[in-house]
């Protein structure tokens, strides 16, 4: 019979070298594509806990690493890059220096969300010290990479190209400890206008394309306000992000403007309808323009181009999902109450494991979300020991509510 206060306690152990190995990382910048030092750093963690049967890194640069050999694989996934730091001087603290103080770990990527690494590496060891490793499952942790830039994308290659496809998922992206079971898809769409460019001291000669893109834009604020709303997952947005255009200089009328939207999908909401309605506010502003779902070809830092649209479907499963239910009981059972249950706002590497592949998935990760991509990244370290004690607990309780392997499918995203 599990100990779960023994899994605590072994956690509460490992709090110093966790707050180490998180120092470390934060102090390692690791934007998107530049990840190959952290990646480094964390398979020399894992090699010294001694606690793995067997690490790797696959083609995209994602670290992989499993302990035990039962036919039931249950994984654990963080991405390790992270977004830049922005205007260093708004920051009270380096944002490469790891700092403890006030009971957090700060800096750029403590708690979004390399704050959860330390505690799957260590919750690896503490399967090994009490022993409670099992011959019907396999843990696969996964530290994925370009996740900031193109969520999803590392686990296309896992699933695809490494072949591996585990029967749930633990997304440790920020949760604030509580369990969170869904999130709205998001996608990048561009709109193109074109005018004729003709020099600036006789504007009448040609057609301001940056004109024709404003009364774009004023539909797409309007648009905003019509989309529709989920009870659970929130409504859908759209936003302008981005803003540019060609003109051959600054005495002269742009020939083309340009703006990139971005669409988050609550239920029930589709690729083909987000591209209708960008269409139609189009047709609306009394324009024409170029409208496109786009493309994200960005090299890794293995030099890997892994090309893929840039949609990623919203997902979410209810309460009495198995994946779920193991996961409200695996807290009740070490921390002896409920934990909350919820969704995130922003996006994860589910809109891939779960909206694309159907792989059951469920959150649970240190660190608030608000703080994720703010001067005020940070982590407490009280979540580093809770997060390392559940995931060490989360295989054996989740394969003993479920006896048999559990048959994918996909979260209901349409309610």
């Amino acid at each position: 019979m599990t100990d779960f206060g023994a899994i605590r306690a072994q956690a509460a152990r490992y709090e110093r070298d966790m707050v180490a190995f998180l120092r470390d990382l934060v102090a390692i910048p690791s934007e998107s594509g530049q990840e190959k030092a952290v990646i480094e750093r964390i398979r020399a963690e894992m090699k010294k806990t001694g606690a793995f049967d067997k690490i790797w890194v696959d083609g995209l640069g994602n670290l992989l690493a499993t302990v035990g050999r039962g036919p039931r694989l249950i994984a654990v996934d963080a991405h390790v890059d992270t977004v830049g730091v922005g205007t260093r001087s708004e920051w009270k603290h380096d944002p490469y220096k790891g700092k403890v103080a006030d009971g957090m770990v700060w800096g750029r990527g403590a708690g979004d969300q390399e704050g959860a690494v330390p505690a799957m590496v260590y919750a690896a060891k503490i399967i090994k010290d009490l022993g409670l490793r099992s011959d019907e499952w396999t843990l696969l942790l996964t530290c994925t990479v370009m996740e900031e830039d193109c969520d999803g994308l590392c686990w296309q290659y896992i699933v695809r190209e490494d072949k591996l496809r585990p029967e749930c998922v633990v997304i440790t992206d920020s949760t604030n400890c509580a369990v969170l079971r869904g999130q709205r898809g998001r996608m990048e769409i561009g709109v193109r206008t074109f005018g004729k460019s003709c020099h600036g001291s006789m504007p009448h000669k040609g057609v301001n394309a940056v004109y024709k893109i404003a009364r774009i834009i004023r539909e797409i604020e309007q648009l905003n306000e019509r989309l529709k709303s989920d009870d659970f997952l929130g409504k859908g947005t759209i936003t302008v992000s981005y803003i540019d255009c060609q003109t051959p200089s600054l005495c002269a009328v742009p020939g083309s403007a340009y703006i990139h939207l971005d669409r988050r999908l609550t239920a029930g909401e589709t690729k083909e309808q987000a591209l209708a309605e960008v269409r139609d506010a189009v047709r609306r502003a009394g324009e024409q323009a170029k409208v496109e779902l786009l493309r994200y070809s960005a090299p890794a830092y293995t030099g890997l181009v892994y090309e893929t649209d840039k949609y990623f479907p919203t997902w979410c499963y209810d309460e009495d999902a198995p994946q779920v239910a193991a996961a409200v009981d695996t807290h009740k059972r070490l921390f002896g109450r409920p934990p909350k249950v919820g969704r995130w706002t922003f996006s994860t590497n589910g809109v891939a494991i779960a909206g694309m592949f159907g792989i059951p998935c469920v959150g649970f990760g240190p660190a608030e979300e608000a703080v994720a991509h703010t001067v005020n990244d940070r982590v407490p370290i009280e979540h580093l020991t809770r997060c390392a004690a559940f995931y060490a607990a989360y295989p054996g309780v989740y394969c003993a509510a479920n006896p048999k392997p559990v048959k994918s499918k996909k979260g209901k995203i349409g309610r």
